[in-house]
């Protein structure tokens, strides 16, 4: 059978650059929301001798995720599940981006253990917002309803995000969704663990993609704080990501993976940098 890497938000940046070396050894499937924005990316890995097809699915929509799952699941064995795929602050209003990260993950997660099979690994990608965010604004205690109704979950999401004025509310939802993502991937792993799936995530920093272009002008001002002074480069990224879902990483599950330059530990504050 074949070995089968699903990416979703493959169409570009850490997401492709990941598919370039994992499709050495991978039949890859890169996910967007449409076919039409893949066929680049599609070309590219297909000029390198790499075996791979586009699929169009909205991650906020479970329905659309277990066909992804469930169509995944018929080309081969599931080896890897990277889900790359997500909103900045500056690609829509503070819901949109809450659907996108928080709700996205769960589906991506919940669908994929029920296809995945024992040596595989799933990555969800959270960011170094999740660290930087004051922890004092994170509606930790509502996170369990991910997992008992995701209609109440999301509810109890936004009136946080909510409480702060408009300008601040997508800045608000990213911290606090991918902030969840983390929690999220710690807290599946003893689950998946029993089917012998490993969950991580991985939290970057600004890295040099057309999602951090969007963020850029508001991102440099952290590099001053890192210890290496530059955005990351996809390559970096997505050796990260190739390693952490290979078999030489077979004991690595339930841990958040920090990758941003030293920014993190230098202590900035966010609050005192606007």
């Amino acid at each position: 059978m074949k070995k089968v890497c699903v990416i979703t938000g493959g169409g570009s940046g850490m997401g492709l650059a990941t598919a370039k070396i994992i499709g050495r050894e991978n039949y890859i499937i890169i996910v967007g929301r449409s076919i039409e924005k893949l066929e680049g990316a599609l070309a590219e890995l297909r000029a390198e001798g790499i075996e791979a097809e586009s699929f169009a699915c909205d991650i906020s929509d479970r329905d659309s995720v277990d066909k992804l799952a469930t169509y995944a699941k018929e080309k081969g064995k599931i080896s890897a599940v990277i889900h790359a795929a997500g909103m900045s602050p500056h690609m829509g209003e503070a819901r949109k981006i809450m659907e996108a990260n928080a709700l996205g993950t769960i589906n991506i997660n919940e669908a994929f253990y029920n296809v995945m099979e024992e040596r595989s690994c799933i990555i969800d990608v959270s960011s170094m917002s999740a660290h930087l965010t004051p922890k004092i604004i994170m509606p930790e205690r509502s996170y369990k309803y991910s997992r008992i109704d995701t209609v109440l979950f999301m509810r109890k999401m936004m009136a946080r995000v909510n409480l702060f004025p408009k300008k601040l509310r997508s800045s608000v939802a990213y911290g606090i969704s991918k902030h969840f993502v983390v929690w999220y991937a710690k807290t599946d792993a003893a689950k998946f663990g029993k089917k012998g799936i490993r969950v991580i995530s991985i939290s970057p920093g600004n890295f040099e993609t057309p999602m951090g272009d969007l963020e850029k002008e508001s991102a440099s001002e952290y590099t001053e704080y890192c210890a290496i002074k530059r955005f990351g480069y996809v390559e970096e990224i997505a050796s990260l990501f190739s390693f952490c879902v290979s078999d030489k990483c077979g004991y690595l599950t339930g841990v958040d993976i920090l990758c941003d330059g030293g920014c993190v530990a230098s202590g900035c504050n966010p609050l005192k940098m606007r």
